[in-house]
């Protein structure tokens, strides 16, 4: 932490603590470099940074002042993630985000920061500086990065897909992808299917946009085809949200049979799909995908960069038919003006178009199958039993021996400082709380299963 830094916690946690009011100037440059054994000019870095944060304000001739902008509570300045609530689609997000470096996170859904393509990005990061001014300094375009949309159209050819550069939109993430597409075809009160398990931002975010979320059982070869057409003739939904490949939680992948089924209904109840692939290169040979089948007619591509490049790097994409792209051009101008930053979608397309990059998703993908094995053996030696084998990618949806609880669990372990993943967290229903979700890149720790080892005793 820099001498700056420090000054500025010290001024965030006296407002905090109230010993500094809202209001209430804070001591001079001058005097407050001699009481903190700073030079002046530290203080006067410290106190402009605050004030662009908002925090404090300056007054011509007078000095700085507390602005009250945002204040806290009086109890929650020193306090950690929340941690006494329900497990709820909300809850492994909050705890795996907002706890510190000393936590381990098997319940995560990221890779660890040193499996990531560091050399690549730093690399890229370099040739930013290079780049024109107006790179650094504009807006993009309404689509996105020309470059990146391309490299996303080489990509479908391999699956057999065809499509336009105009049939791509660049967005902020593959999550606010999921957004836009609610707010162009759902209105409050309609039906919208998941899996049961499914991703649990699903749920958070379709919960938002006040819709009738329908879970349909999910096996190890896709969708209950027979319950998923049920649904569909009792409920008439507007959308159906899935994982193509690589399931989260379960890993599964759907089988040629029930893509095709899947799909045969939706085009009979004129239902849309849309398939998130975000896991899509860690499968090391591609399983049926619904836009292969469907041609970008009925389906809708999501997916990011995000698990596998880096996380922090904010990018998303949807593929679809050009009319649903134009809507959905209008829908990011109105809610956020221009998708991701320019700098963010070339250096991603730097990255991507370079040689390593499939180099190192190849190392990803025999680490991951290592660790697949390695988990397996040291988890059924607790009694965790793997519901599937998955083909690849990092997730193990695990059964606890009978009497157990996931939640009762997760948070038994969350005062070990360790994150874990409960099934309810993830189902529609509420019928997963014997399932726990594992990331096999994150099991690498010894205490992990001790902690497990003591949970389930």
């Amino acid at each position: 932490m820099t001498r700056t830094e420090m000054l500025m916690g010290a001024i965030r946690t006296k407002i905090a603590n109230r010993a500094l009011s809202p209001g209430e100037r804070l001591p001079s440059v001058r005097r407050f470099a001699e009481k903190m054994r700073v030079s002046p000019s530290t203080v006067v870095e410290a106190y402009d940074r605050l004030e662009a944060e908002g925090i404090i304000r300056a007054r011509r001739g007078s000095g700085f002042y507390v602005t009250g902008a945002d204040l806290p509570p009086m109890a929650l300045a020193e306090m950690g993630p929340v941690r006494e609530r329900n497990v709820d689609p909300f809850w492994v997000s909050r705890q795996s985000l907002d706890t510190d470096a000393s936590f381990l996170k098997p319940g995560c859904g990221w890779l660890p920061a040193d499996w990531m393509p560091h050399a690549a990005l730093r690399k890229g990061l370099r040739a930013l500086g290079r780049a024109e001014d107006t790179l650094l300094t504009d807006y993009g375009t309404t689509h996105g990065s020309l470059t990146l949309r391309r490299l996303l159209l080489g990509r479908f050819a391999e699956e057999g897909i065809s499509a336009a550069a105009d049939q791509i939109i660049l967005t902020g993430s593959g999550t606010q992808s999921i957004d836009l597409i609610c707010r162009l075809l759902l209105q409050s009160g309609d039906v919208v299917v998941v899996d049961d398990p499914c991703y649990f931002n699903f749920q958070a975010l379709l919960r938002a946009h006040q819709v009738k979320i329908v879970g349909v059982p999910y096996t190890p070869t896709g969708p209950d085809v027979s319950a998923f057409e049920q649904v569909l003739r009792d409920e008439k939904p507007r959308l159906y949200i899935t994982n193509s490949a690589l399931h989260n939680p379960t890993g599964a992948s759907p089988s040629p049979q029930t893509a095709h089924r899947v799909l045969s209904a939706a085009t009979a109840h004129g239902l849309t799909i849309v398939e998130d692939d975000i896991f899509a290169e860690f499968e090391p040979e591609l399983s049926p995908r619904l836009a292969s089948l469907d041609g970008l007619n009925r389906v809708i591509r999501i997916g990011s960069f995000s698990k596998t490049l880096s996380a922090s790097l904010r990018c998303g994409y949807i593929a679809a038919r050009p009319d649903w792209i134009e809507g959905l051009v209008d829908l990011q101008l109105a809610t956020s003006f221009v998708g991701p930053s320019p700098m963010a979608t070339e250096l991603i397309a730097g990255v991507l178009a370079g040689g390593s990059f499939r180099k190192h998703m190849d190392e990803i993908r025999q680490r991951l199958s290592q660790s697949q094995k390695v988990a397996r053996h040291r988890l059924e030696a607790l009694g965790l039993t793997p519901w599937t084998i998955p083909r690849g990618g990092f997730y193990l949806w695990c059964r606890l021996p009978d009497g157990h609880d996931s939640s009762a669990i997760a948070k038994r372990c969350l005062e070990d400082k360790i994150v874990l993943a409960p099934g309810n967290a993830f189902s529609v229903s509420q019928s997963a709380g014997s399932f726990l979700r594992f990331n096999v890149a994150q099991l690498g720790d010894e205490r992990i299963f001790a902690m497990l080892r003591r949970a389930l005793d």
